[in-house]
């Protein structure tokens, strides 16, 4: 999500015999057209393969409008081996180039004829709103241009029959993610990849010379790059044409990186898109901001503009699978067009894929260019979508509070058995939105305990509209304890770091529990403050530890007196299955233990992506894009050796979702896991499809394995059976990846997910403790037993409400979805957003056995992954159509 995220584009109606039948005889034309984007040729490759599949005949239009006027070899038959090997691959394949023939009715009319002569009525347009505008021009024209061109004799009268109307279904693919009615376009993702891998190689330069730099990124008349980097970087300033800065912004950043330099910050990083303006529409550049910084603070200040760059290298496996499901929907979108079917574009709503009607999109886009041409910046804001309000809220949240003038005065001790060092609690107030923020009060202290009793604190001031406040006034300052259960997992860092700064933001004072339950029984804890989390949410790991150990195991009487002595009044736990059980277990114990009568919550966060009441768990994008790295290594290894087979073993315990998704990213033959049973005639039927598809050219396969699969047909049993079946036609290898799916710097995707995540958690702990503190023998404690004061967050389709997963359920139940076109408006509530589902609803729906929810939402992937290696399958119809309102 993106790792952007990737959803269910199944839906309801299967393929029948009598759909494939008619797209016989039919002929589709793809091209791509405008600015180049990672993905493209994903989704290239996954129209051909549809479309095949279904039985039309695909042509590629090589250099877009252009080779769509010039005719002759520019269009060419598609065959199933000539999209071999593209997936992986950056740019697009087919070529793209701007046409000013194309605007003329006359290259039009030449364009209609040559598709007309090859039988092409139906077109697949990848590009931005300029060339899907073009291809509705086109449609609309079209009945005029063949009447012209018959009058001509430029085609016959049956020519002219057989194409009578022209379908068109678009696919958006710009890395500026700059078009209404979709989540993500084709490319962003990827795009996000290459800037979060410059910031982080600019982060270690700037900070071991002390250096402020300033980083330009795409983006002309949309900030999505800058604003999303800024959020995943955590980034000092930030210039977006959607959110000019105020009139005085020079003195409020020069203030701003000043504090950050004297709190004890090494470096500033100012991120600025291209098209960056002031609230009166002048251009601010980056040489002039650089000019400010080093003129006012004496800053060695550098600027560093990515440029291209951002286009380049490969697709990410957000990008892929985008590209193949978009693909997909495309073809049966076109099957399923009759001649008065309006032109629509196949986005991505959350976790749902939905036609659109394009002209509508096309006309949202450009309202927002004329909202920031009028200086309407707050409709610009609103316009552009629920997921960029939300990114931008949080991120002026976050990053523009003022730290405390001296770190080591709140209580920041290193000392963990240190009970005599003073508990400090800082008061905090509200910044404003433009970076500017009040001072801190004077801190309360106590050495009476670790963990005092909760404090007075300020009320907040009626004009308070933080979107991360509950709205509720508590008096007291809380202690909310944060650990991870489970193993590492990217995302983890990020996700510790905004609940700190959250909760401090909301008053109360966060606890590190060091360990998990493991460090809380030794009673390793530590109050964290504002800058003791900076630079945590780009860092890979577990700052703060990560332990399987369960309360239970250790034993709940000394885990409740533990809750006890360093008188926690919230928790939130950040892992994988074993933290969902770990609270569950808590929840169901409260009847014998008030301790563990506190709001808890729990922030998925495991690479196997095998959390219920969640669709995405942080860590699986980054644990899926190193296993799709490393495959398009194998891939090109076994392409130099020839005939040469790989299995691939991929962690997740039972859970297959990394082998699926990273199967259709890599492009893979099979991927056997553990949700779908196979056997021995599925083994021997793979093999042939192997033997098959070495004959036909393609010299090289790829096989995933999920670890827990099957415990008979282990990893070298697989890999023994490919080779003595395969002897004469492939030789075979295998691959175990290990833990190395684990490691490295979270994707831009899981550092967003999870700042935005722990951030909402904090929201909704602040809320449960202000209704649920009472006065008890001169303590002020918080006690709650309900059962949705112990709750796991997750990211979910169609739900924006506070819900039992059995809601959940029957609203995220795709059997009873029709196909059809919704608005925008419509989309929106479709998106992806996140729920709070009380742990004792999701039991029903865990497998505790293999740790697992009893539904998974990727299993209906699976019928894609196989026909796009051209296997026999069935494919649902995934697309609900929408409009977008």
């Amino acid at each position: 999500m993106a790792s952007a995220v990737l959803g269910d584009l199944t839906s309801t109606s299967a393929l029948a015999a009598g759909n494939l039948r008619q797209a016989q005889g039919k002929s589709i034309g793809v091209f791509t057209s405008g600015g180049d984007s990672q993905g493209m040729n994903a989704a290239v490759r996954a129209v051909v393969r549809m479309g095949i599949h279904v039985g039309f005949r695909v042509y590629y239009i090589h250099e877009g409008y252009q080779g769509m006027v010039d005719g002759a070899d520019n269009i060419k038959e598609a065959t199933w081996t000539s999209v071999s090997g593209i997936i992986q691959q950056g740019g697009t394949v087919i070529g793209s180039a701007r046409c000013q023939d194309f605007r003329e009715r006359a290259g039009r009319l030449k364009a209609a004829a040559n598709l007309v002569k090859l039988g092409i009525s139906n077109l697949v347009v990848i590009g931005g709103d300029g060339s899907l505008t073009g291809a509705n021009c086109f449609r609309q024209e079209w009945a005029g241009l063949l009447e012209e061109l018959e009058k001509k004799g430029e085609i016959t009268a049956e020519q002219s029959k057989n194409c009578s109307h022209l379908n068109i279904v678009g696919m958006v693919g710009s890395i500026d993610n700059d078009f209404c009615g979709t989540d993500m376009t084709i490319g962003c993702d990827t795009a996000l990849h290459r800037i979060m891998e410059s910031v982080d190689a600019i982060t270690t330069t700037a900070q071991s010379h002390q250096r402020t730099f300033v980083m330009e990124v795409m983006g002309r008349h949309c900030g999505y790059l800058a604003l999303v980097t800024a959020l995943a970087c955590g980034a000092d300033w930030l210039f977006i044409p959607e959110w000019p800065p105020e009139a005085d912004w020079e003195d409020h950043m020069c203030r701003r990186l000043s504090e950050l330099r004297s709190a004890g910050s090494r470096l500033g990083i100012v991120i600025m898109a291209e098209g960056a303006i002031d609230q009166k529409g002048s251009a601010i550049t980056s040489n002039r901001v650089k000019e400010i910084i080093s003129t006012r603070l004496g800053h060695d200040t550098r600027v560093t503009v990515l440029g291209h760059v951002q286009r380049g290298g490969n697709p990410s496996a957000f990008d892929r699978v985008l590209g193949c499901r978009m693909g997909a929907e495309a073809v049966l979108a076109l099957l399923e067009a009759k001649p008065d079917t309006p032109a629509c574009v196949v986005s991505l709503d959350g976790n749902q894929a939905v036609r659109v009607n394009l002209m509508e999109c096309v006309e949202r886009t450009q309202q927002v260019a004329a909202a920031m041409k009028k200086g309407n910046f707050e409709n610009c804001v609103s316009l552009r979508g629920r997921s960029f309000r939300n990114n931008l809220e949080i991120y002026k949240i976050l990053s523009h509070v003022k730290p405390p003038n001296n770190p080591q005065q709140d209580g920041h001790d290193n000392d963990f058995s240190d009970e005599q060092s003073p508990v400090v609690v800082r008061r905090l107030s509200r910044c404003s939105v433009d970076g500017a923020a009040n001072s801190f009060s004077p801190p309360v202290t106590s050495t009476s305990n670790r963990c005092p009793v909760p404090a007075k604190r300020p009320r907040w001031s009626a004009d308070d509209n933080n979107p991360l406040k509950t709205g509720f006034e508590c008096e007291h300052v809380f202690n909310i304890g944060i650990m991870n259960v489970g193993a590492p997992a990217a995302g983890m860092n990020a996700a510790v770091r905004s609940a700190v700064r959250t909760a401090i933001l909301n008053g109360h004072q966060p606890y590190a529990i060091y360990e998990g339950f493991e460090g809380l029984a030794e009673g390793r804890l530590k109050k964290l403050n504002w800058m003791d989390v900076g630079g945590w949410v780009g860092s890979g790991g577990a700052k703060l530890g990560a332990k399987r150990t369960q309360p239970a195991k250790l034993g709940l009487p000394q885990i409740a007196s533990k809750f006890k002595e360093f008188n926690l009044s919230a928790l939130i736990i950040i892992g994988g299955f074993e933290a969902y059980d770990s609270v569950l277990q808590l929840a169901e114990a409260r009847p014998q233990y008030k301790e563990f009568c506190i709001p808890m919550v729990v922030i998925p966060c495991t690479i196997s992506n095998n959390v219920p009441g969640t669709e995405f768990s942080l860590g699986t994008d980054t644990a899926l894009n190193a296993i799709t790295d490393i495959c398009d290594r194998i891939k090109q290894s076994a392409s130099g050796t020839k005939r040469r087979v790989f299995v691939v073993e991929t962690m997740g315990g039972y859970c297959g979702y990394l082998a699926t998704l990273a199967g259709l990213a890599g492009g893979a033959d099979a991927a056997y896991i553990f949700e779908e049973r196979f056997g021995m005639r599925d083994l021997q039927t793979d093999v042939e499809h192997l033997a098959k598809k070495m004959v036909e050219g393609v010299e090289r396969g790829l096989i995933l394995r999920n670890e827990k699969c099957n415990e008979n047909y282990t990893t070298d049993f697989i890999y023994q059976l490919y080779c003595e079946e395969g002897k004469g036609i492939f030789s075979a290898r295998k691959n175990v990846l290990g833990h190395m799916q684990q490691g490295g710097c979270p994707s831009p995707f899981d550092r967003n997910l999870g700042t935005k995540l722990a951030a909402k958690s904090v929201a909704f702990l602040a809320e449960k403790m202000h209704n649920n503190y009472k006065e008890e023998g001169g303590r002020v404690v918080v006690e709650c037993n309900e059962e949705d004061t112990a709750c796991l967050i997750g990211l979910n389709r169609r739900t924006v409400q506070f819900s039992p997963v059995t809601h959940i359920k029957s609203q995220t139940d795709f059997q009873d979805d029709m196909t059809r076109t919704v608005s925008i408006e419509e989309a929106e509530e479709f998106s992806m957003t996140t729920t709070l589902t009380p742990v004792t609803h999701l039991k029903a729906w865990s497998d505790f056995k293999h740790r697992l929810p009893r539904e998974q939402w990727w299993l209906k992937l699976r019928p894609l992954l196989r026909i796009l290696a051209k296997h026999e399958s069935v494919y649902e119809v995934e697309g609900t159509e929408a409009s977008i309102e």
